[in-house]
């Protein structure tokens, strides 16, 4: 399959060996950023011009802990410095005034700024996201204590260029599915995140890897996951994807996730595909009715109100969390070991799905890719775009058979999971007649039933109002299939 994969994504596909404990390990890049620089560095053999690739990342990618001799270069010696870094720009509304931040290096609105011919040569690129991934060129305006009123130094931004060089063609994208069998393609999904499909025992323990993906290519899927310690859940939702967002668990709070009243901005959710919010059973929520009013609010309508600010976003919420062995079983009550914001069935009702971590392996070499894949950056940028295309969930609905008097939350989260199942393993589906019955069955609609089954369970166990009630059993339409 090496082959076909390398014919039919050319550029798009990089050598990938996590085995070998190289210099990547101990820079602790994020995938798609190590990605990139292989993509940049190696040939078409999948080597390393080391030395090249050692110079570059000396020169544009600093340690946080350099910041102060980098600003020595920009202010007293008047360098034009470049770092590949994330940058997130504000306009504010009461000035006009542009600035941007380098949340890496700590440095802040406060002290930057955009000129206008800048701003007016890189606008598009940089309002592309509320952080976006480049090499940034600094410079600095010097202070000037004659001028009434006096005017402060301010580091200044010189010049961008997109992380993203490449062009992404979706089309292409969805069509080179035709080429993969649904065996291979699963493969081929698992050495995009980094994994080595060979080191699963089984198909059901690759699926149950790759359902940690699907908030990456659906808008507003909100899941949870327990699972023992050592799965790679922080590396998943952590590393792979530059358009995610993984809290280190301590306090979460309404300012840090929708909107900081003092500050007068907004939080985690704003421009992000997803949050996920680790070591859920160790996270304060601050304010816990707060938090579960806001949050509840957010998980069923991408909408939130606080103090006048009226904010939306599309991002999923992930709840991820270690139990104990002996909790690991849909069947008890699993949340008995997780804050108060858990315990009450009208937050975890906007839950659409359950993630049994335990069906997924524990990490070990054997997972540890060693070979050509696509590269991780190109991948969550095709999973990315792929959110918006409304056409998969217009299918969704086509097919999917609702029975009467069923519950509407439960339909649709088994509809909005079984539209990303579709979405990441079925993108060449265009219409209803493309879809494979029985394929759709076993991938999409059965695994999307199971996981709004168990939060259902647990739902059961909570509340008494949910005791004995069920998913509904939704069945196929019959659509002929034009196979």
């Amino acid at each position: 399959m090496t082959e076909k994969l390398r014919d039919c994504f050319d550029e798009m596909v990089v050598y990938k060996d996590l085995k070998k404990s190289n210099f990547f390990s101990a820079l602790g890049l994020p995938s798609f950023l190590r990605d990139w620089l292989l993509k940049k560095f190696a040939d078409d053999e999948g080597n390393l011009d080391i030395d090249e690739l050692t110079d570059f990342i000396r020169t544009y990618l600093p340690n946080k802990e350099e910041w102060v001799r980098i600003k020595d270069r920009i202010i007293n010696d008047n360098e034009r410095v470049k770092l590949l870094t994330k940058i997130s720009v504000d306009i504010s509304i009461k000035t006009g005034e542009i600035t941007f931040s380098l949340p890496d290096f700590g440095l802040t609105n406060k002290e930057t700024m955009i000129d206008v011919s800048t701003w007016d040569q890189y606008r598009g690129e940089l309002i592309s996201g509320q952080e976006v991934w480049g090499v940034v060129e600094l410079g600095y305006r010097p202070p000037d204590d004659t001028a009434k009123p006096k005017i402060p130094g301010k580091i200044r931004l010189t010049g961008f260029t997109n992380f993203c060089p490449y062009t992404i063609d979706l089309d292409y994208y969805k069509d080179v599915r035709n080429e993969f069998t649904t065996s291979e393609w699963i493969d081929v999904l698992l050495g995009a995140i980094d994994y080595n499909a060979g080191g699963y025992e089984s198909e059901e323990q690759k699926l149950s890897m790759l359902t940690r993906i699907l908030p990456f290519v659906e808008k507003r899927l909100n899941l949870i996951e327990l699972a023992p310690k050592g799965t790679g859940k922080s590396y998943v939702f952590g590393h792979v994807s530059k358009y995610g967002l993984l809290t280190d668990g301590g306090k979460v709070t309404r300012a840090k996730m929708f909107y900081d009243t003092a500050r007068k901005t907004p939080g985690f959710v704003t421009g992000h595909d997803f949050i996920a919010i680790d070591e859920v059973k160790l996270v304060q929520f601050g304010d816990v009715n707060e938090m579960r009013s806001i949050m509840q609010g957010y998980m069923e309508y991408g909408q939130f109100n606080i103090g006048g600010y009226e904010g939306k976003s599309d991002a999923g919420i992930i709840f991820l969390g270690n139990i104990a062995q002996d909790n690991m079983d849909e069947w008890q009550n699993m949340f008995s070991e997780l804050p108060s914001l858990f315990q009450e069935s009208a937050l975890v009702d906007r839950i659409h799905g359950f993630i049994k971590g335990w069906d997924i392996p524990r990490m070990n070499d054997d997972l540890k890719l060693s070979g050509w894949a696509l590269n991780s950056e190109y991948f969550c940028t095709i999973l990315h775009e792929l959110r918006n295309d409304v056409s998969y969930r217009a299918i969704v609905d086509q097919i999917i058979d609702v029975p009467d008097r069923a519950d509407t939350r439960d339909t649709e989260a088994v509809k909005r999971i079984a539209t990303a199942y579709l979405k990441l393993l079925f993108p060449n589906v265009r219409s209803a007649r493309d879809i494979n019955p029985k394929g759709f069955q076993q991938y999409c609609l059965r695994p999307a039933v199971r996981m709004r089954k168990i939060i259902k369970r647990q739902l059961g166990i909570l509340d008494v109002e949910f005791k004995g009630k069920d998913v509904p059993s939704f069945s196929l339409k019959e659509i002929p299939y034009e196979n």
